[in-house]
């Protein structure tokens, strides 16, 4: 009798439908910079650190992309000294510092062409004299990366003045134009280094509505030419402040946005950008209070707003097939979500901490299939 129970169990339990697996981030793999001198690499498939890339400059300060995902090029945390990686191969290309002696050159912003050949970065100098530091004005600098040598210095000659965290230099897909992301975009002729437009984000459409403020961005899904992001405008008939969702086609000088709600005064936001385009995220974040908003691109809405038990500082991305979002920064952990409801699945734990603007998420088909020739 107690065999046949037994049996009657496990044939009901057979026919029981099993549990979906639990969702992962795709086969692509994350790429982070971390206090412990390199870059981590983590396997999306198998959530686990598949590989390290030994940085020699030090504690990386930023990282850069390169548009053909072949290159890292980073800035270390003393802003002076720079590194290429190559990333199939994992190898330091290149080394090299604008400083010598008592004159340091420490870089606010920086972006490399895509053909990889010219670095420009907007810099400051601190000359070290026998009582004092001597700084310099801001200037652009124009670096060839194989003759390792200034081609061209131009000042700054825009207010106000660049400050870190509030500047962003991005090459056009053809490599002729930069972009400056500053109190407004100007743009310069990149081999040249001559200013020859600015954009204040006002918008000639649009005539009732203020200038565009820069919120947050996401490039890693964005295509060439392009930017999305969460813009702050003013409503000049409603005396309010409208937090918005844009697609900036920089060649054309246009914003496609549609509003998602009033503008976020205190809060800290951060945005990403699902790879099909269909969909964004937001995440607010003050003190005590978190929040995950989902944009519903295609219908120009905000679809759902939720409240979460959150982080400080965080930062989020989403993953390289769009079923989970990564909440990250300040820490040595990657909590991961899935993307439909936003339900907390599991955390990523590394053995350091994390640095700042240097996570990346990077698809299987954009993944680098041969390692890149070392520069003499």
């Amino acid at each position: 009798m107690r065999f046949l129970s037994v049996l009657a169990v496990s044939t009901l339990m057979a026919a029981m439908p099993a549990s979906p697996p639990e969702p992962t981030g795709g086969t692509g793999r994350i790429y982070l910079g971390s206090y412990a001198r390199r870059i981590a690499i983590i396997d999306e498939a198998t959530e686990k650190l598949a590989a390290e890339i030994p940085l020699k400059t030090g504690i990386p300060w930023a990282i850069r992309l390169s548009p053909d995902r072949t290159r890292f090029y980073v800035q270390s945390a003393d802003q002076e000294h720079f590194e290429v990686i190559d990333v199939a191969s994992r190898r330091t290309l290149d080394t090299f510092t604008l400083s010598d002696g008592n004159k340091k050159v420490r870089a606010l912003a920086f972006d490399v062409d895509p053909q990889h050949r010219v670095m420009v970065m907007v810099a400051r100098t601190a000359t070290k004299l026998i009582d004092r530091f001597e700084i310099g004005p801001p200037q652009f600098i124009q670096y060839d990366l194989t003759a390792h040598s200034v081609i061209n210095t131009v000042p700054w000659a825009t207010d106000p003045e660049p400050q870190y965290y509030f500047l962003r230099l991005k090459f056009s897909p053809d490599g002729k134009l930069l972009y400056v992301f500053s109190h407004e975009v100007l743009i310069y002729d990149a081999a040249r280094l001559q200013k020859i437009d600015s954009w204040n984000f006002s918008l000639p459409n649009e005539p009732g509505l203020g200038r565009f403020e820069l919120n947050s961005m996401d490039e890693g899904n964005d295509e060439p030419g392009y930017l999305s992001g969460l813009f702050a405008i003013e409503d000049r008939v409603e005396k309010r402040r409208l937090l918005v969702f844009g697609r900036v086609n920089l060649g054309r000088k246009r914003i496609d946005f549609f509003p998602i709600g009033p503008a976020i005064e205190r809060a800290e936001v951060s945005f990403t950008l699902a790879a099909d385009h269909k969909q964004g995220y937001v995440l607010v974040e003050d003190i005590g209070h978190h929040e995950l908003w989902t944009i519903d691109i295609q219908a120009r809405r905000l679809q759902s707003r939720l409240e979460f038990v959150g982080r400080p500082r965080a930062a989020i991305r989403t993953s390289s097939n769009g079923r989970l979002i990564y909440v990250y920064e300040a820490g040595n952990t990657i909590d991961l979500y899935q993307a439909a409801g936003f339900k907390y699945l599991r955390t990523i734990t590394l053995d350091a901490d994390m640095m700042y603007g240097t996570f990346y998420v990077v698809p299987p088909r954009l993944q680098p299939q041969r390692p890149v020739t070392q520069q003499p």
